[in-house]
């Protein structure tokens, strides 16, 4: 038809000839000009959009993961057009086991709303740059099945409610404005979660079918990046878990049981906002004692606030080990075990990343001090 056969040239001209061009080369330039000339073209260059997130999902992104990289390498209106994109293609599947993934309905909720530029031509251009983004993505490391896969989904334990009271206690303890009781809010949730982890070990270590570890991706957001990271590995570390950053792709891939994952999404959240309150607050002081912050003063605010809270929560997993009952110790072990050989298989060939931005005295002493007031350990 002749609606495809311009469309064939449209992409021929601004993605698979020169796809690594600017973006605002001639092969871009001449493909929009083509699908601008016709609602019809534009709505099928639209539509074979849906061809495109299909083969990133078959190379290992998931929703989150496409919104995140279009607002890093491009434009509002892009990140629009790619959440209209997503809405198409997974429209097709049901909300069944063999139909969306665990977790993606989510995913599909917090998608951004927006609209398409009118223009006939920034449409087009806006489209075909998107399509550049989405055709470059390189294939990662799966962090669960694609749309359609029939998955089984084991029957959720009687603790699968736990976490929902221990983010309930977080939220309480960040939102209190006295400390005793934040305190005693955070402490419960302490005891909630250490006691969760290790039901949900020993209910695995006595069913004919356990559980296995499984993936779950948390964004690490511009600023400091690394300080997130760090906060995050060290959160993992602490609930029998294992974090890996991937920071060309702004995000952290957590290898855990799935329990011990939720636990880890809530306290990681839960510091990320206390931290930034207390940094705040800090910032606050500095100015009405005539001291004007930089970036590098929260740079190293962060840095010392994730590393003081990485010594707080290891402390802490001690604790919890050396007061767990003996007979459970096998079964947490063999999970430890488990865990950390699907961390490896996944990630064969990780590096450690240098810590750069923490000369700031005064930054370094407030995150600390922010640390150790930080609730929830």
């Amino acid at each position: 038809m002749a609606s495809e056969s311009v469309v064939d040239k449209a992409f021929a001209a601004a993605l698979y000839s020169a796809p690594g061009r600017r973006r605002d080369d001639g092969g871009l330039d001449a493909g929009a000009a083509l699908l601008a000339a016709s609602a019809q073209d534009r709505a099928e260059a639209f539509r074979r959009g849906a061809g495109f997130v299909r083969r990133a999902w078959e190379r290992g992104w998931q929703p989150a993961d496409l919104v995140r990289m279009v607002r890093r390498g491009l434009d509002p209106v892009h990140v629009s057009l790619a959440a209209d994109l997503i809405r198409d293609e997974t429209a097709r599947y049901g909300s069944g086991p063999a139909d969306l993934p665990p977790r993606w309905r989510e995913q599909l909720d917090g998608l951004p709303a927006g609209g398409p530029p009118r223009d006939p031509f920034l449409y087009a251009t806006a489209l075909l740059e998107l399509y550049r983004l989405l055709l470059g993505l390189p294939a990662i490391e799966p962090a669960g099945p694609v749309p359609g896969t029939a998955v089984h989904i084991p029957p959720p334990h009687p603790e699968a409610r736990v976490p929902a009271r221990i983010r309930a206690l977080l939220a309480k303890a960040e939102a209190t404005g006295y400390p005793a009781e934040a305190e005693a809010l955070s402490a419960k949730a302490q005891e909630l979660m250490a006691r969760h982890s290790l039901d949900a070990a020993a209910l695995s270590g006595h069913t004919p079918t356990p559980d296995t570890p499984v993936t779950r991706r948390l964004g690490i957001e511009p600023p400091y990046e690394t300080a997130q990271a760090i906060l995050l590995h060290a959160v993992a570390g602490a609930n029998h878990c294992r974090a890996v950053w991937s920071e060309p792709f702004g995000f952290s891939t957590v290898v855990g049981y799935a329990p011990d994952l939720e636990a880890v999404e809530v306290l990681y959240v839960s510091l990320l906002v206390q931290g930034t309150a207390a940094m705040t607050v800090a910032e606050a002081e500095q100015r009405a004692a005539g001291r004007r912050r930089t970036k590098t003063f929260r740079q190293a605010f962060q840095l010392a606030y994730a590393d003081r809270i990485g010594h707080r929560l290891a402390a802490t997993a001690h604790r919890a080990a050396d007061e767990a009952p003996r007979d459970l110790l096998p079964a947490v072990a063999a999970r430890d075990v488990a865990v950390t050989a699907h961390a490896e298989e996944l990630f064969p060939d990780t590096t450690t990343t240098r810590v750069r931005g923490a000369d700031d005295l005064s930054g370094r002493h407030h995150g600390a001090r922010a640390a150790d007031r930080a609730t929830g350990l």
